[in-house]
């Protein structure tokens, strides 16, 4: 009896030693070609908060005919290129950009002039996005223009809105109405359309690794397809969830599936392919629908946007409009830094030019209908991406995810477990497709983040307490790096 005891725990020693043998290490690809963008202006944001600062000692009165002129100048300059084709090298656009930074240190002083400023970074937008339909959008010179501005002024409207008092704005911005003859659903005070492409963040670390982790950051990390029954008027909602793979959600779902912003995309209906057959984006939502109830399709960890039979959250649309001509996504993004390539290869992306969420904003095929942001949600954001963004600077530095070798066995009983799960289709703690190691990984990405995260929220309630306000994205940043190094032991960079 004792000798078959012996024999069990040995046996079983034995296989918790086998399944705690490490993977093999995935090895990062070499010599992607990309430049990851960089502002180079942190002169510029010093220069910025000390203008806010000396702005508040003003007061708004004081500053009235400043900003007039500022918005005034900014709207003329927007009639004469709403008027003419400019190039993206036409010196009215680095212009636009410092006057649109300018003035959101004036207006965070005095919100009452917040939906003014709304405006006109909305009106921009739009102009923009009609100048660059006849750019060359795989220019750098272009690219980095169109995110200047699109990128920046987004950034400098939402340093002003956080800075608002609550209730000074409504949560929902109203971009661009495009006229659409496909079926229509009202939500949260907007008209949708089926066909349209739903934009949004999530709230977990993962998320913002998303929309920083490539080489023009945003700030959007998830799409999602609509669509409306044309008899019915019952809104369905395909999405690729990492634990599930592609999914029809109700609209209650989607919503309950932790958002900090949503936009709004909608096909032009200029487009020769709109005016060929104006109901093209509501056959193409009811195709992706159709594939989705015919089909299993498991996430895409790869991020290989052209191979359509596992799916990311982004080829749910392209995927659909692709069958009806539409090659959305005309500006893809590499992401060629070496910490996110050695992070994002260790969770099994093996292509690192790709359709990532944000940068659907910048598709000139597409119109910005509307934009959904909470104040609370939206500094959330904030805090969220810039730990992140400090996190990814040490993994350029070397920082590594870490996989427990402890962890692995146990990891790897729970995976088989999990299998089985997905067999019945049921949704297990560890997603189909995605392996022992990378799981751990995204524990310690979760860890590291909370840990950064605290020590961010606390700096920046002391720098409220003494500034009166609170500390714009430039600051939170160095602020998740005083933290990150803390935590390492090492001094903080400067």
């Amino acid at each position: 009896m004792r000798r078959k005891i012996w024999t069990g725990i040995a046996a079983a020693v034995f296989v918790l030693a086998v399944l705690s043998i490490p993977s093999p290490e995935r090895i990062p690809p070499q010599g992607i070609i990309g430049e990851p963008f960089t502002w180079k202006q942190d002169q510029t944001w010093d220069a910025l908060g000390a203008y806010f600062r000396e702005a508040k000692g003003i007061g708004c009165e004081g500053l009235k005919n400043r900003m007039d002129r500022g918005l005034k100048a900014c709207n003329r300059a927007l009639d004469r290129l709403s008027k003419s084709q400019r190039g993206p090298d036409d010196p009215v656009f680095p212009e636009l950009e410092k006057v649109i930074f300018g003035l959101g240190t004036m207006v965070a002083v005095c919100p009452a002039r917040l939906d003014e400023y709304i405006a006109l970074v909305t009106r921009t937008r739009n102009v923009l996005k009609v100048q660059s339909r006849r750019w060359d959008l795989e220019s750098r010179e272009v690219r980095n223009r169109l995110y200047r501005m699109l990128y920046g002024g987004r950034m400098a409207l939402e340093e002003v809105m956080l800075q608002a008092p609550a209730g000074t704005y409504a949560g929902l911005i109203m971009g661009q109405n495009e006229s659409s003859v496909v079926p229509p659903f009202e939500m949260i005070g907007g008209t949708l359309r089926s066909g349209d492409i739903l934009v949004s963040r999530g709230g977990a670390p993962t998320s913002a690794l998303i929309a920083r982790g490539n080489d023009y950051p945003g700030n959007f990390s998830h799409i999602a397809l609509l669509h409306v029954d044309e008899k019915t008027g019952v809104p369905s909602i395909m999405e690729a969830h990492i634990e599930r793979g592609v999914v029809v959600s109700t609209l209650e779902e989607y919503l309950k599936d932790k958002k900090l912003r949503i936009m709004v995309l909608r096909l032009r209906a200029d487009l020769p392919q709109m005016k060929a057959d104006p109901m093209l984006p509501h056959k193409a939502a009811q195709k992706a629908l159709e594939e989705v109830k015919a089909r299993h399709i498991p996430y895409d960890f790869a991020m290989d946007f052209r191979d359509h039979s596992l799916q990311f959250c982004s080829e749910v649309a392209s995927a659909a409009y692709q069958q009806f001509g539409i090659n959305l996504w005309k500006w893809t993004t590499r992401m060629s830094a070496p910490g996110v390539v050695r992070w994002l290869t260790d969770f099994g992306v093996t292509h690192f030019e790709t359709q990532a969420p944000a940068d659907l904003e910048y598709d000139p095929q597409l119109t910005v209908v509307a934009e959904w942001r909470d104040p609370e949600a939206l500094w959330q954001d904030h805090v969220d991406s810039a730990v992140v963004e400090a996190m990814l600077e040490g993994a350029d530095e070397g920082d590594r995810l870490t996989c427990p070798w402890y962890l692995l066995a146990p990891g790897r009983i729970l995976k088989a477990y999990c299998a089985v799960l997905n067999q019945f289709g049921v949704v297990g703690p560890i997603p189909e497709g995605m392996d022992v190691p990378a799981a751990l990984r995204n524990l310690d990405l979760d860890s590291r983040h909370r840990a950064i995260r605290a020590k961010v929220l606390t700096r920046a309630a002391a720098f409220r307490e003494k500034e009166g306000h609170r500390p714009p994205y430039w600051d939170l940043v160095r602020m998740a790096n005083q933290a990150r190094a803390e935590i390492r032991g090492t001094s903080p960079p400067r």
